[in-house]
């Protein structure tokens, strides 16, 4: 945690396109939103709050975390209303205050600290269990209001995420090489169901599937040639089938609000192409752009490559292929922090 940035915050009366703002200027997909204290009741009933370093006062109250899959869901739930009849005006659904959508998503529901001086073995341990982030207090202490309620302040807080324990598991790589040379197949990263989507889904689509299965992102895999009655409205089952890409939620930051709507009922394999792409200069010296690489292993890759493929790609999942590019699987950095943590723990 020593060089994490000062905590990226959005005021509870930020609007939902401001919030937005923030997660892209700052290139984070997750935003502790705060209040004045005494008037919320944190997500989750935390009382996480931040205190003046000079006078040990109260200053804010973080009532909760809003993440790109909160905004997504709470465009899904306006979708339906348009296609009910409803005329979907995007700008105004965006100006509402982002304390509306808190809890959308089961993630958003409750907030997470851990002790600034608890092990990493430890912080596995959560993150483990598919929580992604935690607040870190510096300097902080607790008191208990009434019974069992503590509330936590502090004078400042850091942000630590699964990315960043990945970082340091890459980092010590040779500590640990007993565990991160053992294969994701052998690890269990093969499971009988993929959850996607085919080429041919529309984004609003997507989006809805996404919200109601609580997925940040999905694989997009081939539409079946044989099937010619697939729904594309649904999410299927895309193990064996060819993988062409990835539609996920922070997808949506790399989208401007004034094109947002009109792409909502492109295809998602369209949407990704506008949206995923990267400045390169060509062998010309000429500026141009390309799709971003689909980060994926195969069932025999180590597990040390792809916390390699993962921190480099900034990827929060790796699809797992064989060598005809089938999709048979995926590793996700719960999946790979729940593998090293029963490792360490039959050791």
């Amino acid at each position: 945690m020593v060089e994490k940035r000062r905590l990226v915050e959005v005021p509870y009366t930020a609007s939902l396109a401001h919030t937005l703002n923030a997660l892209v200027a700052n290139s984070v997909v997750a935003i502790p939103v705060a209040a004045p204290p005494g008037q919320w009741i944190g997500a989750g009933g935390s009382m996480i709050m931040l205190s003046d370093k000079n006078t040990g006062a109260v200053r804010k109250h973080y009532i909760g975390m809003v993440t790109m899959l909160d905004i997504l869901a709470h465009i899904a739930d306006q979708l339906s209303d348009s296609i009910n009849g409803d005329e979907l005006d995007l700008d105004k659904r965006m100006s509402v205050p982002v304390s509306s959508i808190i809890g959308h998503c089961l993630e958003g529901l409750s907030l997470w600290t851990l002790n600034p001086h608890t092990s990493v073995v430890d912080c596995m341990e959560m993150f483990s269990k598919g929580i992604h982030r935690a607040l870190v207090p510096v300097e902080s202490h607790m008191e208990h209001i009434s019974g069992v309620e503590l509330a936590e302040s502090a004078t400042s807080y850091r942000m630590l995420t699964q990315m960043d324990i990945l970082r340091f598991l890459k980092r010590h790589a040779a500590e640990a090489q007993g565990i991160l040379s053992r294969s994701v197949g052998e690890l269990g990263a093969v499971p009988e169901y993929v959850f996607g989507v085919t080429n041919r889904t529309k984004v609003m689509d997507a989006i809805k599937c996404m919200r109601t299965a609580a997925l940040h992102a999905v694989p997009i895999v081939e539409a079946s040639a044989e099937d010619l009655q697939e729904d594309h409205k649904q999410l299927i089952n895309g193990k064996g089938r060819k993988l062409m890409g990835t539609f996920s939620a922070t997808d949506l930051r790399e989208c401007p609000i004034s094109l947002l709507q009109s792409w909502l009922c492109i295809d998602v394999m369209e949407f990704t192409e506008n949206v995923s792409t990267t400045w390169t200069v060509n062998a010309s010296g000429e500026l141009g752009h390309s799709p971003k690489e689909l980060v994926t292993c195969y069932p025999d890759r180590s597990l040390g490559e792809v916390i390699e493929k993962a921190v480099n790609g900034q990827v929060h999942r790796v699809w797992v292929v064989d060598k005809q590019g089938l999709l048979v699987g995926i590793v996700s950095l719960t999946d790979i922090l729940r593998m090293i943590r029963v490792s360490l723990s039959s050791l």
